[in-house]
């Protein structure tokens, strides 16, 4: 597929009245638009991807486990600096979308270091420009926190994904540890304001309330790791 870019919608955050929603998103004072995502990752692009042998450290075993058996033609969504790359099977065919230039330019380098095939596009998650049934699986890891929209993002997963496809999830989210989800929650508004991460999320009930069925689920990380695998309906 040609990289092409495509037109950038802002979109507003769901709990945005000062409560916690029942699709599982936390609620923001001051939601974040595309675009605001998008300059927000373009600060910090090239640290995320200096630091990328941290991310193998703390995230890499659980991203093998969660796309590893990823096959076919794949599409990344949110794919950032790469950081999923290394982790899937090398003959699949590639595409990886995020919303950031910066990103997608970091992402680059990591591609060609890799045995892999594949485009990137710049490319907004919640309007993806592919025809639906268009991959085989779909995968996204750590994103949902970001979105503006996180079930219109799973909604436009589960279109592109062929009927028997697969979507696969790596996402993090509230602790099942009770004094560290209370920190957590302390701390959400200032987190989600500084780096626009609800930290605080419920990506199962995100998944649930997109209307996307939860073949597997599994947790790590005191609970603030959670995959999950889905599929279109």
């Amino acid at each position: 597929m040609p990289a092409t870019d495509t037109n950038i919608q802002s979109h507003r955050t769901p709990g945005s009245d000062g409560s916690r929603g029942s699709d599982g998103t936390p609620s923001t004072t001051r939601p974040k638009s595309a675009d605001d995502i998008a300059d927000l990752y373009a600060d910090v692009a090239d640290s995320l991807h200096r630091w990328r042998w941290a991310d193998r450290l703390v995230t890499g075993r659980y991203r093998e486990r969660q796309f590893g058996a990823a096959s076919g033609c794949v599409l990344d969504v949110a794919c950032g600096t790469g950081t999923n790359f290394p982790y899937l099977p090398v003959d699949v065919d590639l595409v990886g979308i995020d919303i950031s230039p910066e990103m997608l330019a970091n992402a680059r380098e990591a591609l060609d270091r890799l045995p892999l095939e594949g485009s990137l596009r710049r490319m907004d998650a919640q309007s993806l420009a592919f025809p639906a049934d268009s991959f085989d699986t779909v995968v996204s890891a750590l994103s949902t926190c970001t979105f503006p929209d996180p079930i219109e993002a799973l909604q436009e997963m589960e279109r592109v994904c062929k009927p028997d496809g697969r979507i696969l999830l790596l996402e993090h989210g509230r602790s099942e540890v009770g004094p560290l989800a209370r920190f957590q929650d302390w701390r959400a508004e200032a987190h989600y304001e500084k780096r626009g991460c609800r930290w605080d999320q419920e990506p199962v009930a995100l998944v649930e309330q997109a209307g996307l069925p939860v073949v597997d689920e599994w947790t790590a990380l005191l609970g603030t790791v959670t995959g999950i695998e889905t599929a279109p309906r």
